[in-house]
């Protein structure tokens, strides 16, 4: 009878009352709404006339629809599509052997009986805190790895972050308890096997959470291209775009470019391909995102446990 008042008062004590409920609706509705909207905004201005906007501005609902953005990105399909591959091959490689890696060295950070643990976890600290700087890892990076005109310089640079480490270690550390694995190691199982047969498979949560780090983190990336590579041939997509949309602003703010260039600029839809190019660069993202948000979020809460 204790047990039942007693779990009776705390059921009253954390229960929410029915205005307050409506209230916390209302407030996540706003933000919601405040995420959704501009994407939206952005996706009709992309079908809007350019004289449209220029006349009226940007209008949720517009006065003239064209599909000139889309037509103009289509004309340069083959290279868009090239660079889309890029950016494609660099986000699938690169995170499969981010998730890989940032896993493996979570894991073994996690297990308090290794000895090179505190050294280690060091390592991954300090870059938290202090970096060589920009010039340092550009001279190194080109004049030591090759870095330059690789699509290597894509990769890895990105491949691991001691922010997607900390949240590994501190999943498996919640997650995984030291009888489990003392007693796969009594059966003589290798430390190889236990990670990929027993922590592997229940690690799905903070697998996901990883994938979807890397995947934002290499998808929408285009300052690596913009410092390692000038082969046109390996742009990402997200840099060919802001190299597109650079060049239409440079050559229609510039008088003394031609006049015949000049008329073709300014008869093209230059807002609306601004546009357009966002829709094309968050849409993959957006498709993607709901099937792993359970994951992700079960395993982003976890993994923020201070371990």
């Amino acid at each position: 009878m204790a047990n039942k008042n007693t779990q009776k008062e705390v059921n009253r004590l954390i229960q929410v009352s029915v205005p307050t409920n409506i209230l916390f609706n209302i407030i996540l509705l706003i933000f919601a709404l405040a995420c959704i909207i501009p994407f939206i905004v952005v996706v009709i201005i992309s079908f809007t006339h350019e004289n449209s906007i220029a006349q009226y501005g940007y209008q949720i609902i517009p006065k003239e629809l064209s599909l000139d953005s889309y037509m103009f990105l289509w004309n340069e399909r083959s290279t868009i599509l090239r660079s889309l591959s890029v950016s494609l091959f660099v986000t699938a490689i690169g995170t499969v052997s981010g998730v890989l890696m940032t896993s493996v060295l979570g894991y073994v950070l996690s297990r308090k009986q290794y000895i090179f643990r505190n050294l280690l976890v060091w390592m991954v600290f300090i870059p938290m805190i202090f970096n060589g700087g920009m010039v340092a890892s550009y001279a190194i990076n080109i004049q030591m790895l090759k870095f330059k005109n690789g699509l290597h310089a894509l990769i890895l640079p990105l491949l691991v972050s001691s922010f997607n480490v900390v949240i590994a270690r501190t999943f498996f550390q919640q997650t995984i308890p030291d009888a489990i694995i003392e007693s796969a190691k009594i059966d003589g199982a290798s430390e190889l096997r236990i990670f990929a047969t027993i922590v592997l498979p229940v690690s799905t949560p903070v697998l996901a959470t990883l994938g979807l780090f890397l995947a934002f983190g290499y998808w929408n990336d285009w300052y690596l291209s913009m410092l390692y590579i000038t082969e046109q041939s390996k742009y990402s997509i997200q840099y060919l775009l802001q190299q597109i949309v650079a060049n239409i602003e440079f050559i229609a703010k510039t008088p003394g470019i031609g006049a015949s260039m000049q008329e073709y600029v300014n008869k093209m839809p230059r807002e609306g391909v601004r546009m357009a190019i966002a829709v094309i660069i968050v849409l993959p993202i957006a498709i993607v995102y709901p099937f792993f948000q359970k994951y992700f979020i079960s395993g982003l809460t976890i993994g923020a446990v201070k371990g």
